[in-house]
């Protein structure tokens, strides 16, 4: 299977206070990329290969925010993906039918610019057919471990130590 970029979102929220004001910043992008290995007759030996997100076409709600996500903040000219390797999943069940859901957690190594450490994403997978799974997957981080540091500026006077990062995807069957 391989994920589908025009069904799929990735997405990062982040806290911060704006003008003074609580507020949730959400960035999202559909270029994301990824394949699957699944086979419904032997669910545990399922797969997850390298997902790779382009970090440049994140956007918000503000171009500016935008533009400091790319040059002040992911330096995205030099690092221009987030890469996740997918290392083990745990909780997949011995079979799965048509329409099953199944939480898993997925732990992998987890690229920003170039700082990678192990992160585990909690994940809800669910078999739609032989030609489709859909799924979610999230988890939440110090992004100053991955040596992301994010300016305060007049308008902006705080913003969380913690980002939540998540996948919305569908993963079409190939040939």
């Amino acid at each position: 299977y391989t994920i589908d970029s025009a069904q799929s979102t990735a997405t990062f929220t982040i806290a911060e206070v704006l003008s003074g004001e609580d507020f949730l910043v959400v960035g999202t992008t559909d270029q994301v990329g990824g394949q699957v290995v699944f086979d419904a007759g032997s669910p545990t030996a399922a797969q997850i290969g390298e997902i790779v997100i382009n970090a440049r076409t994140f956007a918000t709600d503000s171009d500016r925010r935008d533009s400091a996500i790319n040059n002040r903040i992911l330096y995205t000219d030099a690092y221009e993906f987030v890469r996740f390797q997918p290392t083990a999943i745990s909780g997949l069940p011995d079979s799965v039918a048509v329409g099953d859901s199944v939480d898993v957690e997925i732990v992998g190594d987890l690229t920003i610019m170039d700082m990678t450490k192990s992160t585990t994403f909690a994940a809800t997978l669910t078999y739609i057919s032989a030609d489709e799974i859909v799924g979610t997957a999230s988890t939440t981080i110090l992004y100053e471990e991955y040596g992301v540091e994010v300016p305060l500026t007049q308008s902006v006077s705080f913003v969380s130590d913690e980002l939540t990062m998540a996948l919305d995807f569908v993963a079409t069957a190939t040939e």
